[in-house]
């Protein structure tokens, strides 16, 4: 990978140049043969094709809690994330989701 020396985004071979693949930046550099030897390119991919990704994966590796119980449906599982929202001397605040219904809510320790 190489990455553009005026903005830092990825950048990506065009015949002999490495180009800067954000938009309204036109950093360009000659490729170093030596260098570019070692990089994997893959042409099926164009440029403004997006990666999707299942929406129910975005929770997995948070931790849960079964001491809540979920307004919505009755589950007693949620994931959890704390986050400090008040001074540092105030307890963070945890932040739920249900795992049966996706609910969300806030719990003040």
């Amino acid at each position: 990978m190489q990455f553009c020396d005026q903005c830092g985004s990825l950048m990506r071979r065009d015949g002999s140049w490495m180009v800067c693949s954000a938009s309204g930046c036109d950093g360009r550099q000659s490729v170093d043969e030596d260098l570019a030897a070692s990089f994997v390119h893959t042409e099926e991919q164009g440029e403004t094709e997006v990666i999707e990704t299942d929406e129910s994966v975005a929770q997995e590796g948070l931790p849960t809690t079964d001491d809540v119980r979920c307004d919505d449906c009755g589950n007693t599982t949620a994931w959890y994330t704390l986050k400090q929202t008040a001074s540092a001397d105030e307890p963070p605040t945890r932040f739920f989701k249900c795992t049966e219904c996706g609910h969300r809510w806030r719990g003040y320790n």
